[in-house]
């Protein structure tokens, strides 16, 4: 298949040999987008660190300032005494058994599960479904807690999770080509801070080795790590 004038044309509109600053990437990443809809904008995130070694993995959870300009879809698994806290609080889904049947049946219609402890032990077993599509819940994202209406007003407010994967990077959705060039610069900051924040000890070298930025289906612009650090 060929590439239409249209792509050509925002192709180059980015020098693939630049590094750009986050304020101009922040600008560029508008222009570029090839959609109709309004398509959200990704970080990614290269790190010196060797993710097959358990003492430089890198996880966490960061609060966007602008949020991500995404409604997540909430379900919380909870016994009956959290079930009104959590409705108040705005999850779409809640309940226990009916949606333990249901993930066991492929139900995975969900952005975000949280969960009470009590109620872990009931959902173990759903780790083989949860944890390839990253939907298990875990204390250190916040998403195991007793306190579920903080839990679901953090995540509908904002709050992301991330995690290094195999190739020693970090992807995120940080906002919507919608967005301001000055909210998608400050949600970059807060974000690439907080990875900047869980950096291992055992990582040596450089551990923030590059960052690119892009809408869906756009070019990757490639931006000053400089710009963070």
């Amino acid at each position: 298949m060929g590439i239409t004038k249209k792509r050509k044309a925002i192709a180059a509109k980015v020098d693939k040999n630049k590094v750009y600053s986050l304020a101009d990437a922040s600008s560029l990443v508008k222009e570029v987008n090839l959609t109709k809809f309004d398509s959200s904008v990704d970080v990614h995130v290269r790190l010196g660190v060797d993710p097959k070694k358990a003492d430089q993995q890198v996880r966490g959870t960061v609060t966007l300032p602008h949020g991500t300009g995404k409604t997540k879809r909430v379900l919380v698994l909870c016994t009956p005494d959290k079930e009104a806290a959590a409705r108040e609080a705005g999850a779409d889904y809640v309940g226990l058994d009916e949606f333990i049947t249901k993930i066991e049946g492929g139900w995975t219609d969900v952005d975000v599960i949280v969960a009470t402890p009590s109620v872990m032990p009931r959902i173990g077993r759903l780790g083989k479904i949860l944890g390839p599509r990253n939907l298990m819940p875990n204390p250190k994202t916040g998403t195991v807690t007793n306190d579920v209406a903080a839990a679901v007003n953090e995540v509908k407010g904002g709050k992301i999770a991330f995690k290094v994967d195999k190739a020693g990077i970090i992807h995120a959705s940080i906002g919507r080509v919608s967005f301001d060039p000055e909210k998608l610069a400050a949600n970059s900051t807060e974000f690439i801070n907080a990875i900047m924040r869980l950096k291992p000890s055992a990582a040596k070298g450089t551990y923030l080795k590059g960052v690119s930025m892009a809408s869906t289906m756009s070019p990757g612009i490639t931006v000053d790590t400089k710009s963070f650090i």
